[in-house]
Order: structure tokens, then sequence, then C-alpha cells
């Protein structure tokens, strides 16, 4: 087996190349643009099964250096912050609760069926966890912090490699149904969003060349540096405190609180919230990173776990869809805002975060803007939710 590493650049590179191929596929194929899969996971996808025909069939093992995709991570995520607006917080006090709850149910659920499905197929014990809440709510980063602890505690060698399977099938189901779901509600219930709403995430095709230029894109960069810098700092300072969150949590919050206070002391400075410039470097870092994270997954790690690993993510799937559409679609009002939330609970359910906000951005674009699930699905998936899944999955290891 020969290892190809691709140092940070041309990754980054890749990633961009990846992207259009991705995005060129969706206009070429008329299903793609319907069901709004975004352009990332197409192109993300294709490039995974490239590297996995590489590794297969001439044995080249390719690796990329993600580094640069932490940083775009924190782009999108202070991005977010910069947009939520107090009134859309207090309006989303009450649907942020709602959505919340639905999670933590929905938690449950998914280790319920992980633990049934385990018992039903004689798998071993530990591995129950792994294909709950643990890899798929959770995702890659919490499926391998708590798999030296399940292989300890359980003697299950293979902990590592089947929460980052579980983790990586859940992503790319995650990417695929969102869009599709969202767009059956929308078109079952005749919703659409918000006429004339400044842009939040993403613009249009056709509007893509209006009103930009280098001098508001450079100040909208400069804002977010700025942001992101301080996060840094609130990090750390909670870090110190003993509060551990993710770095773009602490980013996002920063940027909330900026965004509600510089205004209103220097009312004169330009501010990038909702203008077309942050919402085009918003879409810029979700797509490449997107990118980047679907065409790094080594999809040859799937090969050695057999039909028991497709059988209970099929089940999780079936689960997670019909959760979405006959629970949270009505318990979030029924309504457009619903629709888009429904698109990003499939990345809460089985994805991750970024899967999200990318399923609800292909919708938007396609149907008009949805500012309070852009504010209460970050805070719930990126942060409420770590807690309670870290206490499930302590509860399950013991």
């Amino acid at each position: 087996m020969t290892t190809l590493e691709a140092p940070g650049f041309l990754t980054f590179t890749i990633s961009i190349i990846v992207f259009f191929v991705g995005a060129g596929l969706n206009r070429l194929i008329a299903p793609l643009r319907r069901w709004s899969i975004p352009d990332a996971v197409t192109g993300g996808l294709l490039a995974a099964l490239a590297t996995l025909v590489a590794h297969e069939a001439f044995g080249l093992e390719i690796i990329f250096d993600l580094d640069a995709r932490d940083m775009l991570l924190l782009y999108f995520f202070t991005g977010i912050g910069l947009n939520a607006k107090l009134g859309d917080l207090l309006v989303g006090g009450r649907p942020l609760l709602i959505l919340l709850g639905l999670t933590l149910v929905f938690l449950v659920i998914q280790n319920l069926i992980a633990a049934g499905s385990a018992t039903a197929l004689g798998l071993p014990a530990g591995i129950t966890v792994l294909l709950g809440s643990a890899s798929l709510i959770g995702g890659h980063g919490t499926a391998i912090a708590w798999a030296p602890l399940i292989a300890q505690r359980f003697g299950l060698a293979n902990a590592m490699e089947i929460g980052a399977a579980a983790a990586t099938l859940g992503l790319v189901i995650a990417s695929l149904i969102g869009g599709p779901v969202a767009r059956f509600l929308i078109s079952r219930h005749k919703l659409h969003g918000l006429e004339d709403a400044a842009p939040m995430f993403g613009l249009p095709d056709e509007e893509a060349k209006d009103d930009l230029n280098h001098i508001s894109l450079l100040w909208t960069v400069l804002i977010l540096n700025v942001a992101i810098l301080i996060g840094f700092i609130v990090h750390e300072a909670l870090v110190g405190l003993g509060l551990k969150l993710p770095l773009f949590v602490a980013c996002l919050l920063t940027a909330i609180a900026i965004t509600n206070i510089t205004p209103r002391l220097l009312p004169r400075l330009q501010w990038p919230a909702r203008t077309r410039s942050l919402a085009l470097v918003s879409d810029l870092a979700l797509n490449v990173f997107l990118a980047m994270s679907l065409m790094s997954m080594q999809l040859w790690t799937l090969g050695g776990l057999g039909p028991a690993l497709a059988a209970v993510l099929t089940l999780q799937t079936i689960a997670a869809i019909v959760y979405i559409v006959f629970v949270v679609f009505p318990a979030m009002g029924g309504d457009y805002e619903a629709a888009v939330i429904a698109a990003g609970f499939s990345g809460i359910s089985l994805g991750a975060t970024p899967t999200a906000i990318a399923n609800m951005t292909a919708i938007t674009k396609a149907h008009g803007a949805a500012p309070t699930a852009f504010i209460i699905l970050p805070l719930v998936s990126a942060f409420f939710i770590d807690i309670a899944n870290a206490t499930a999955i302590g509860v399950l290891v013991r």
C-alpha cells in the first residue's frame, strides 16, 4: 500500500475543484437539482468514491491535510453569529426549546434502535453506543473521543473503526436526505420563504454578481477575523473556567454578542450583518468545508463491517425520516421555517452541524430566507445537544 499525502494548499485547491464538479453535475442531472442536494455533497461523494477506487484498485491511500477546514468552520459559524439579531433570538426562544426537546427525545430513540438492533443481530457488547448517538448525533469527533473508553470497557478492539464507519455513513445519508425531505414538505404544504428578505447564507445564482466589490468583501473578512480572534480569547477563558466547548461555538456566541452591541455603540460604522458580502463569504466557507470533509472520507474502512452496519443504519435512517416528517415538522409549526429545520434535522440526527446547515442553505437558496431556523438549529446541534449526548453515552458505557 502506497500512501500519498496532499499538503494543505493542495487539499484546499482540490476541494474547490470538487465543488465545481458537483455544481456541474447538479446542473446536468435534474433530480439532484430538484431535490436540493448541495453542490459540495455531490462533488465530495464523487471524490470519496474516486479515492476508494484508488485504494482498492491501485493500492494508493490518499490522505488530505485538513487544517484549513477548521478555519473555514470558524468563518462560517462566526458569520451565523454576526447575522443573529436580538429580535430573532427573542422570537427563537420558544422554538429553540421545542427543537431541543425534540432532539433529546430522538437521542433516546436512536439509542433504543441501536440497542435493539445489536441484540437482534447478536452484535458484540459495547457496540450499541457506536451505532447510536455517539456516532450519529455526535459525529466523528464524539465517536473517536469515546472509542478508547468503549474499547477498554467492553474489550471491543475495533471500536474506533466501527464508530468512524457509522459516523461516515451517517454523514453521507444526512447529506442526501435533508433536501428531499424538505422539498417534499414544501411541495405538499405549498410553502415559501420570506420575500425580499436580506440574504443570510448564500446568494441565488442570478444575484451572485450584484452589489459586491472588493472593499465590501475585505471589510467583511476583517470583521469576521476580529470576531474570531475575540472568540479565541473567550474560548480560552471558558476552558479556564472548566467549560469545554468547541472553538466554533465560542466564536458563534462571541459574534452574536458583537453584532448586537457594536452597531448600537457605533451606529455610523458599516456593519456586514445580512449583507451580500457576508452571505457570499459564509457560503464559500461552508461549501469548501463540506467538499473537503466529504472528499477526505476513507470509505474503504466500511468494507469489513459487513451487512450488520448497513442494516442498523437503514433502520436509523427510516426512523429519522419518519420522526422529521411526522414529529419535527408539525411540532415546529408546520410552516416554511419548520420545513427548513426539517432539512437541517437530518444533519442533527445522522450527520453533523455543517451538513445540517448545508441542507438548509440549499433549500433557502431555492425557496427564500428562513432566519429563525439558522439561529436556533446551530445552537441546539452544536451546543446543547453535546452536553446531553455526553450524559447518554456515559450511561451506556457503564
